[in-house]
């Protein structure tokens, strides 16, 4: 699909009509987001980082399906999976009440202090001794395409919200955006297409790599909404970081997410603890890998 490229993410097919966008390292996307046709309308799942990768995904969206793009969904409230919004501002963006929410209470002080500390972001860029190590350069390259987006970014919200499940009919095939609570994010939302057993999960799944927790992450009902999810009749499910996968892999993040609760429950100390073999060949984003443990074991320890 090398006319589909983009520096900021690969294109994949998922089926007739549905395509993942997955971030590539270094690039303005960081989280992975989807295009999809419903017959009679294009939407678009999440929209990455940063403006010049989201300008991309409309690019691209609008020549695979032939269609304007008429709706965007935002997962959940994190920078890479909203920051592109203001590319779709003159589409209906929808998103759970509580992500619209947590964007007005959380974005405007981020972004105005990005804007007014452009200079020393710069000055870190450059502070950065060049390198042939693949990490560092990805760190640089993704630095500078913050550089680039911080002076005209803004801020849109989404103009329609939701409590449980919003539909979009079309005359191809259904999209249900859906949350069952919070588990990586105080609200975390969810796209299933029925009749082609596809999922967007955004953050509540991540393929071949450890999960970023924070502190109001909520690991419990994490790993019910991934039991909840299971239910359903999926094919291919993709994640808001890794690769495509399927509903194994919505398995494997339910079982490694009650194996850090139960290591949590038997350490003494942090200084204790060790990743468990099973997934020691996965990698990481941002987040440190026993955050997982750490953020619970404390709260154990407030009890």
């Amino acid at each position: 699909m090398s006319e589909y490229y983009s520096r900021h993410f690969n294109l994949e097919k998922v089926s007739e009509g549905i395509y993942a966008a997955i971030a590539k390292d270094g690039g303005g996307a960081f989280g992975n987001a989807g295009v999809i046709d419903l017959g009679d309308k294009t939407i678009i799942f999440d929209t990455f980082n940063t403006q010049q990768a989201a300008e991309d995904l409309r690019n691209i969206a609008v020549h695979i399906t032939n269609k304007p793009v008429s709706w965007v969904i935002n997962s959940h409230f994190h920078s890479d999976h909203t920051r592109g919004n203001q590319v779709f501002k003159d589409c209906h963006i929808v998103s759970s009440q509580i992500t619209l929410q947590q964007m007005k209470e959380n974005h405007p002080a981020k972004i105005a202090e990005q804007k007014a500390d452009l200079e020393g972001l710069k000055k870190y860029i450059a502070s950065l001794v060049a390198s042939t190590d693949i990490q560092k350069m990805n760190e640089i390259s993704f630095l500078k395409e913050m550089e680039s987006s911080i002076p005209d970014l803004e801020l849109v919200l989404p103009q329609y919200t939701f409590t449980h499940e919003f539909t979009i009919s079309g005359t191809e095939r259904t999209a249900r955006i859906m949350t069952l609570g919070g588990g990586h994010s105080p609200c975390d939302s969810f796209l299933y297409i029925p009749e082609d057993e596809i999922i967007f999960m955004a953050d509540l799944l991540f393929v071949g790599m450890h999960p970023s927790f924070f502190p109001y992450s909520n690991p419990t009902q994490w790993e019910n909404i991934l039991e909840e999810v299971n239910n359903l009749a999926i094919q291919k499910a993709i994640p808001g970081h890794g690769s495509v996968g399927s509903k194994k892999d919505i398995v494997k993040l339910k079982n490694y997410i009650n194996e850090m609760n139960l290591l949590s429950k038997k350490i003494r100390n942090m200084e204790d603890v060790s990743i468990p073999t099973a997934y020691q060949d996965w990698t990481t984003i941002h987040i440190d890998v026993m955050e997982f443990v750490a953020t619970i074991y404390k709260e154990r320890q407030k009890r």
